[in-house]
């Protein structure tokens, strides 16, 4: 069988490895339109390996990221990338967090986080010296890794088991009404038996160029950051959260130790200008344009524009952001905060304003796409890649 996985995102490089080990006589090629894997939202997030605290239980993100978090250790230490059982606090701040608090410890449990437990100010304060709140729940499992070198050792491991990763090779169309789908690329056609398409913040728009069912639709969310200067940077031992408001899949400010030492201040969540709206100034008019003109952008506009003010506010304000986050962290000053690289989360938004809060994955006759892998997809991209592959390969419904 031949399979083209269009996306060189760890979630892509997942799934061939996963094809390949289903069957070492399959022919995989992988496209990506950039030079480089992990270039888009890969590269550009905190490298969180989730431990599943907050997910629905029964859903596919709560499966996904239990059973990607073991496999993702797992292969950290076969291919010897590092990674750090940094531990996660969610932390309450204010007496009407604790009910919130409880559901997500309740949740944990029942996704089959066993080492999570509530703990007092005191202890809080024992785990985190210069944090600040009055009860939180601790995650020791929770770890940091560099997740654009998680996808280099996929890449390797690929081109070893004779996988061709073709770069800078844009897919323009897949044809998908044919026994063996087309796909078109800046590269040339290419013909295979099944075509996966983890193309993150560009899912959307291949799925409908495809004839795929335009619902739901990628909308771009910039999540911008802050980087604590060097010498302030032990002011933070692991990850630090706050309580999320269970309205939004979005985790709201946050203080993330990175696997370099760094330490992380954000995101916050704005509209992106661009699919690939990295920075302020990045501008596309015809991704803005479609996005603008999308019944479930504007549908989710209305109902929720007042969070979207406060966000826009931590964006054009460094010290609204700086209260945001000394709320968890009081000593912060504005001279800690030093900028650093934005990301974009591709969030799949319903027609009728729907936030998608799961994993999202359809198909289209021999072809399957990925729609929406937000977080904790790279800590799940592992399992992500067994479900797809047992998908691809027993042509069951996704």
């Amino acid at each position: 069988m031949k399979y083209v996985v269009v996306g060189g995102g760890i979630i892509g490089l997942a799934v061939a490895r996963q094809l390949v080990r289903s069957d070492p006589s399959n022919t995989v090629v992988v496209l990506d339109k950039e030079l480089e894997v992990a270039h888009h939202q890969t590269g550009h997030n905190s490298g969180v390996m989730h431990a599943g605290l907050y997910y629905q239980p029964g859903s596919m993100k709560a499966r996904l990221c239990r059973r990607g978090i073991e496999l993702m250790k797992r292969y950290c230490l076969e291919q010897g990338v590092p990674f750090q059982d940094a531990g996660k606090l969610v932390v309450a701040v204010d007496p009407s967090e604790l009910t919130r608090l409880a559901e997500i410890e309740r949740r944990a449990k029942e996704n089959g986080v066993a080492d999570v437990r509530t703990v007092s100010a005191a202890e809080l304060r024992e785990i985190e010296p210069h944090a600040a709140g009055i009860a939180a729940l601790h995650s020791p499992s929770t770890a940091i890794v560099d997740y654009a070198a998680v996808s280099r050792a996929l890449a390797a491991e690929l081109e070893l088991a004779g996988v061709e990763i073709r770069l800078g090779c844009e897919v323009q169309n897949i044809i998908a009404d044919a026994p063996r789908p087309s796909v078109e690329t800046t590269g040339g056609d290419l013909i295979g038996d099944r075509v996966i398409v983890c193309a993150g913040l560009q899912s959307a728009r291949l799925a409908r160029r495809t004839g795929d069912d335009p619902d739901p639709q990628i909308v771009p969310f910039r999540g911008e950051y802050y980087r604590l200067r060097t010498d302030r940077a032990d002011l933070v031992r692991g990850l630090i959260y706050p309580v999320p408001d269970p309205r939004y899949p979005f985790l709201g400010i946050h203080l993330t130790r990175r696997i370099d030492g760094g330490v992380d201040v954000g995101p916050n969540a704005v509209l992106a200008l661009a699919l690939e709206g990295y920075r302020r100034r990045d501008v596309s008019l015809p991704d803005l344009a479609e996005t603008l003109t999308y019944a479930g952008f504007r549908a989710m506009a209305r109902q929720h524009w007042r969070t979207g003010a406060r966000e826009l506010l931590g964006s054009v304000s460094k010290r609204y952001f700086l209260r945001q986050a000394r709320r968890y962290l009081p000593e912060l000053t504005l001279t800690d905060l030093q900028p650093a690289p934005a990301g974009v989360r591709a969030q799949a938004v319903r027609r009728d304003g729907t936030l998608v809060d799961d994993f999202w994955i359809s198909q289209r006759g021999p072809v399957t796409f990925v729609r929406n892998a937000p977080s904790p997809a790279a800590t799940s991209s592992l399992a992500i890649a067994e479900h797809v592959s047992s998908v691809v390969l027993s042509d069951a419904p996704a």
